[in-house]
């Protein structure tokens, strides 16, 4: 009778990236135009040519360029928040570590079937590769028609097979969020030249600098400046951080499959 197979496990998280900078472009542009915008934010009542009277008025003031970094600022906070989410399926139920040496512990006694128990008690990503690995083990050590080398390899493979299936969903939508790592400084950077260019050009009107033209594009170049550098800055963060949690997966994926590897090996001839 064939053994079961090992579930895949299903990680939550955002398939469709496209489909979340889309609508945080149109949040972000609802809240330039009806928020920042607001005729109350300015003097005159007048966001066009009226001096800002608040901190609100002055991110306005940021021009065209502002939606966008705010589109992009937003996007990493919901693709953050998505991955933090996403990595709570990946943990599974209890604590790795403790899981991990469970696992150890019951391999060492030859418990697999106890080692099985803990992978379906836990979930996660870990404990579905080494559920699946245990799988094999149970299936090769059946098998008279291959050499203890062969069983070997087949649960090294079944482990590498495993733990390949697993890794796009941890890693989903992380380019994504090292994109913006860059873009957003590049798209402030593109404000900030905007802004001063602007700022030149009233300086260089003949007679009396226009104040208000000048005032426009040093807030236009310092808003932009400030929302790209906290772009980059979360995202930077953003993707260090889940990266880590990845790799530390990963670490634990390779110490209790060579865990399996080695008690099989020692207790098979």
């Amino acid at each position: 009778m064939e053994a079961k197979k090992a579930k895949k496990n299903k990680v939550r998280g955002i398939k469709n990236a496209f489909i979340v900078i889309i609508i945080c472009f149109i949040v972000a542009l609802v809240v330039f135009t009806q928020v920042l915008g607001a005729p109350e934010n300015f003097e005159g009542g007048d966001p066009a040519g009226g001096h800002p009277l608040n901190l609100l008025g002055t991110i306005y003031k940021g021009g065209f360029i502002v939606p966008i970094l705010q589109t992009l600022l937003l996007t990493v906070i919901v693709l953050s928040v998505e991955r933090f989410i996403a990595m709570l399926s990946v943990k599974g139920k209890g604590n790795t570590n403790k899981f991990i040496a469970a696992v150890k512990a019951a391999l060492e006694k030859g418990d697999i079937a106890g080692a099985q128990a803990l992978c379906d008690k836990q979930r996660g990503t870990v404990a579905s590769v080494v559920s699946s690995a245990l799988i094999k083990y149970s299936e090769v050590e059946k098998d008279d028609t291959l050499s203890k080398e062969q069983k070997i390899e087949a649960i090294k493979k079944q482990l590498e097979e495993a733990a390949a299936l697993e890794m796009p969903s941890m890693q989903q939508n992380l380019p994504i969020v090292a994109t913006m790592t860059t873009l957003g400084t590049l798209v402030g950077l593109l404000g900030t030249v905007l802004g001063m260019i602007k700022s030149f050009q009233a300086l260089a009107t003949a007679g009396a600098p226009d104040s208000v033209a000048l005032s426009t594009g040093i807030s236009e170049a310092l808003v932009n400046t400030a929302f790209g550098i906290a772009t980059g800055a979360l995202a930077v963060i953003s993707y260090n951080y889940f990266s880590n949690k990845i790799d530390n997966v990963t670490y634990a994926i390779d110490e209790v499959g060579f865990c399996i590897v080695n008690t099989f090996a020692a207790t098979h001839k």
